[in-house]
């Protein structure tokens, strides 16, 4: 549902000075997004049925999975991820690392916050579970390597979340952070927006993300309290 964004972010893609294919995952929008797809010979999937953010991503990946890919990056549809910051994340993927993210809290600092208060959060328990430091867990913005785009692609549990990062950092895969910027998206409304509470239930439900509620078998903090301070703050 990017209707009022996609052409421009397509577009934007094609003009910038890299050398990279894309695919936009069209996953059952109820807008024009579709249409816009098609009149504009894009090269797009259409999902038959809608899948959802996890499924979705998922589609990309296995694309790549089956174009023999060397790399893929997540790039969202509605402005804010911006194309020139492409090849410095591909070259880290070429100098090694598995996992490399277009991170906003390099070089910058994460300001104090409400709204910054669950990404602290779950900076730090990443910290904790693995030794890693993570400064913008939330980050849509990711590249993985060849070996990852398989995993991605047919692991049903690989959510395109911080559980997910953490998951991988502990299995031994290196990431690393480099600096973007990212814009206001153009128009519309996140998938995240008035999310608290319920995103916190989804991700400490979840089996790979034991780091946001245990470490080992030390509790960090009641259920109920984490999810006061969630509720207050952590909308993305």
């Amino acid at each position: 549902n990017e209707e009022e964004s996609i052409l421009r972010v397509v577009r934007n893609l094609e003009n910038a000075d890299i050398d990279c294919d894309y695919v936009v995952i069209n996953d059952c929008s109820k807008d024009s997004t579709g249409k816009i797809l098609d009149d504009n010979n894009i090269n797009h999937i259409d999902l038959p049925v809608n899948l959802g953010l996890t499924g979705a991503v998922q589609t990309g990946y296995k694309y790549a999975y089956y174009n023999n890919y060397d790399a893929a990056i997540q790039f969202d549809g509605d402005g804010q991820h911006l194309p020139e910051y492409i090849p410095g994340l591909v070259k880290e993927i070429e100098n090694g690392y598995d996992i490399v993210i277009g991170s906003r809290f390099v070089d910058e600092k994460k300001h104090f916050s409400m709204r910054m208060l669950g990404s602290r959060i779950i900076t730090a328990m990443i910290k904790l579970t693995t030794g890693a430091t993570i400064n913008d867990p939330t980050s849509g913005m990711r590249i993985i390597n060849k070996e990852l785009i398989k995993d991605y692609a047919f692991e049903l549990n690989r959510k395109p979340e911080p559980d997910t990062l953490a998951f991988q950092i502990k299995k031994g895969y290196k990431a690393k952070e480099v600096q973007v910027k990212m814009e206001d998206r153009l128009a519309g409304t996140s998938i995240y927006t008035g999310i608290g509470v319920n995103k916190l239930r989804e991700i400490s439900n979840n089996d790979n993300c034991n780091f946001v509620l245990w470490i080992g078998n030390k509790r960090l903090l009641k259920r109920e309290l984490l999810e006061k301070y969630i509720a207050k703050s952590y909308s993305l």
